[in-house]
């Protein structure tokens, strides 16, 4: 049985992983923002917004977590704007959420992970190296997240800590409808993938061999699904 630490627990994608964990009896630290929803998980749960990094350390202390064998990170916002209409407030936030928070997540949890020689999953987005129009805040968010993760897997393989990087591509959520609904877009999530194809992705990079170094992977679109340019794709 492993001990996994997740944030963005309270989200699509987070509670879709937290589940498939505990399904195998995983212990499971569930990170997020909605106090309800994370009572409603057969998880630990810990009230957290990344949106402020400073609260991080003090939250980690009190789970008395010594040893983690992996920790994901799933939280994550998005506010697409064009760059004369984003206001400082709005990059302050995913730059906290998508980026500074999980690495000050990443900081304070080292010592646990390098105890147990373990992961840290990254999940980042498909479209990875491109910014398209009113994505600047969000994709300057995500780029700087794989230069985490980029960074952290080299200094961390001394101590066995492995890193991944998981790209998605659309995933059905309610951040996804808020966005397309926004944007005058229909919402078809049967079109998308689902968080359960994600968690599965996840679950790869967790089990394989403590030998293998599953640096990146990626799930696109299903054959069906929304063509490039639509908001979020």
């Amino acid at each position: 049985m492993a001990r996994i630490m997740v944030s963005g627990a309270s989200g699509g994608i987070g509670s879709a992983l937290v589940r498939a964990l505990r399904q195998r009896d995983d212990e499971v630290i569930a990170l997020g923002r909605d106090g309800a929803r994370l009572a409603a998980l057969d998880a630990q749960p810990v009230v957290l917004d990344l949106a402020a990094p400073e609260s991080v350390a003090p939250a980690l202390r009190s789970t008395g977590a010594e040893r983690l064998d992996a920790l994901v990170h799933a939280a994550g916002v998005a506010e697409f704007a064009d760059v004369g209409s984003s206001t400082p407030e709005s990059w302050a936030r995913q730059l906290a959420v998508n980026l500074t928070g999980p690495a000050e997540l990443t900081r304070t949890a080292l010592p646990a992970l390098r105890r147990a020689a373990g992961q840290v999953v990254f999940l980042n987005f498909w479209a990875g190296p491109t910014a398209k129009p009113h994505w600047a805040a969000y994709a300057a968010s995500k780029f700087g997240l794989g230069a985490l993760a980029d960074a952290l897997r080299a200094e961390e393989a001394a101590h066995g800590v492995r890193v991944t990087s998981v790209f998605p591509s659309c995933v059905a959520t309610p951040l996804q409808r808020r966005l397309r609904e926004g944007a005058g877009v229909e919402y078809r999530p049967g079109h998308l993938n689902q968080p359960e194809e994600v968690a599965e992705l996840i679950l790869t990079a967790l089990d394989a061999s403590p030998r293998t170094r599953v640096n990146e992977l990626y799930l696109g679109l299903p054959p069906e699904g929304y063509p490039p340019g639509t908001p979020g794709s």
